[in-house]
């Protein structure tokens, strides 16, 4: 275990998790596509970068993309799973919903030490699983790579479970629950209307479906495990 001490700043933490975020979901980590994940001025995600690449933790070619070192792999996996096992015990322990957690989790995740996040793992039963669907980290630095596929890459016709929403948006996540789009539900894939229209889907047991026009931020934010 890592001691308080041993450990990078939050800042750096943050920055590892978030270009582990972005290459999870595909999207190629640059620039740009951190700047905007992050919320920050482009020359400080620059200066960040320039940090970590001295730090052994991503390697940066100037205009590419980047990408984590093994260093960086497995601090980015002890940050989430410090990350998802918090947020998992604030819902099953504290009471908390799925939109509540992400912002409490940020906080708490650098001030946790490892061995209260593994009393947390035994409490809960050692999950594999986090509230919104990712999957947690082992110990050891192993995670799951799920067989999904995001629901705006799906053909009308397909049939499958929500398996895990990517977006972390309070308001998003309040309207999933709202309108049963939650994880375990079935959803099947009706029409994608032309010239960038909605995505129509059922959602629910076929008896009991409810049809629903999903935008484009909603159809990229939901993983599907596909019925084969």
């Amino acid at each position: 275990m890592t001691s308080m001490a041993e450990r990078p700043s939050a800042s750096v933490e943050d920055y590892v998790r978030a270009i582990y975020g972005l290459s999870e979901r595909g999207v190629a980590v640059t620039n740009a596509t951190l700047t905007s994940r992050l919320g920050l001025s482009p020359s400080s995600v620059s200066g960040m970068l320039t940090k970590l690449a001295q730090l052994g933790l991503v390697t940066h070619v100037r205009y590419r993309s980047v990408e984590l070192t093994p260093a960086g792999r497995r601090l980015a996996y002890d940050v989430l799973r410090r990350h998802r096992l918090l947020e998992l015990f604030l819902v099953e322990e504290l009471d908390y919903t799925w939109d509540e957690v992400h912002e409490e989790a940020d906080s708490l995740e650098h001030a946790v030490s490892d061995n209260l996040v593994e009393h947390i793992a035994a409490k809960l039963g050692h999950p594999t699983h986090d509230p919104h669907g990712d999957p947690i980290p082992t110990s050891e630095g192993d995670v799951e790579n799920p067989s999904t596929k995001l629901l705006d890459q799906l053909a009308p016709g397909t049939v499958g479970t929500i398996a895990r929403v990517w977006d972390t948006d309070s308001e998003l996540l309040r309207y999933l629950t709202e309108h049963g789009l939650t994880l375990g539900n079935r959803i099947e894939i009706v029409e994608r209307k032309p010239f960038g229209g909605p995505l129509v889907v059922l959602v629910g047991e076929p008896q009991h479906a409810e049809t629903h026009f999903l935008g484009a931020e909603i159809a990229a934010a939901l993983s599907i495990a596909v019925q084969q």
